[in-house]
């Protein structure tokens, strides 16, 4: 499942999604960095640890993948490929 709508308000530094059926989904770009599903942060996730983010980061390029999309970050981050299943499932 992939959404109707992608935009990224850099001001608000907020995603927003929208999704089959009317849901409307808001991800907060901090909170995105912290959720990177790469390796790396994912790794770091399961030793328990919570990666240091910036609350100013930006999302400051979106790069589709078909399945999901690449998300790149202001403080250079940008080996995490984010699929559509797993951002519906995000909470900000």
């Amino acid at each position: 499942m992939s959404p109707l709508s992608v935009s990224n308000s850099q001001s608000e530094r907020t995603l927003r999604l929208g999704w089959p059926g009317g849901r409307e989904q808001q991800l907060n770009h901090a909170e995105l960095r912290r959720q990177c599903p790469c390796s790396q942060c994912r790794a770091f996730r399961l030793q328990g640890l919570t990666p240091m983010v910036d609350d100013r980061v930006r999302l400051i390029e979106l790069n589709p993948q078909g399945y999901g999309v690449q998300l790149v970050f202001s403080d250079g981050h940008q080996r995490g490929i984010y699929p559509w299943p797993y951002l519906a499932n995000l909470r900000s």
